[in-house]
């Protein structure tokens, strides 16, 4: 490929969506006003565009976490003015989702990308403090409407309930699921195995989104 098609086959598009992919790994928001993005995800903007947060105690970004009762947060900054800001995650894929009224996700915090001002939020953590220290299970609840982006490492499965799933595997799951930390000893043979832990969901309705890889605490392989 010479250099003028190389450019060329690699300039953003010019759609119309608010939240478009350029590839699988990369999101172009379309900013009117303003969105909130996870601190560090920028990877380039154009435009008048100013970005902005919350020092928490832990010296991260995070302006979304209201009065948490947890004391991790999730890295978050709010992207103000007008352009294209353009995000990506570690090279994970990028899965944008449009909410509406009153539909709802819950998403593990590692794995949240993007969302318009005017999906509504709140943080929370799942199972004992055992299982948190585990699976690093910071969790945010997102409803419509707007738009929403969450990453996954490789392609997602989405599995219907009543499951057990890996807390560090886990990405997502319908709101009307209320997962808990079980321990499975059994799955102990000779040595530690790793899978202690696993996230239960019960229940006949909804859905749990999981990925091909095993995310540790800080967004890191486990």
């Amino acid at each position: 490929m010479d250099l003028e098609s190389f450019v060329s086959a690699n300039a953003p598009s010019e759609g119309r969506a608010q939240f478009e992919l350029e590839n699988s790994k990369l999101l172009d928001i379309d900013v009117e006003g303003s969105v909130m993005v996870k601190a560090g995800s920028m990877i380039a903007y154009d435009g008048e565009i100013t970005f902005t947060g919350k020092s928490s105690a832990e010296g991260g970004l995070s302006g979304f976490v209201k009065e948490a009762v947890t004391s991790e947060g999730t890295p978050i900054m709010e992207a103000e003015g007008q352009g294209h800001v353009y995000v990506a995650d570690q090279g994970k894929k990028v899965q944008p989702l449009q909410l509406d009224a009153g539909e709802s996700i819950t998403v593990n915090g590692n794995d949240v990308l993007a969302f318009e001002n005017s999906v509504d939020y709140s943080i929370g953590t799942v199972g004992s403090v055992g299982g948190a220290q585990a699976g690093g299970l910071t969790n945010v609840f997102l409803e419509g409407p707007g738009n929403i982006a969450i990453t996954t490492h490789g392609d997602p499965m989405v599995v219907a309930p009543p499951v057990k799933t890996d807390p560090q595997a886990t990405v997502a799951w319908s709101s009307n699921l209320s997962p808990s930390i079980s321990t499975n000893k059994t799955i102990e043979i000779g040595q530690t195995s790793g899978e202690t832990y696993q996230m239960a969901f019960n229940g006949q309705q909804g859905f749990v989104v999981v990925q091909p890889f095993e995310e540790g605490p800080q967004g890191t392989g486990a």
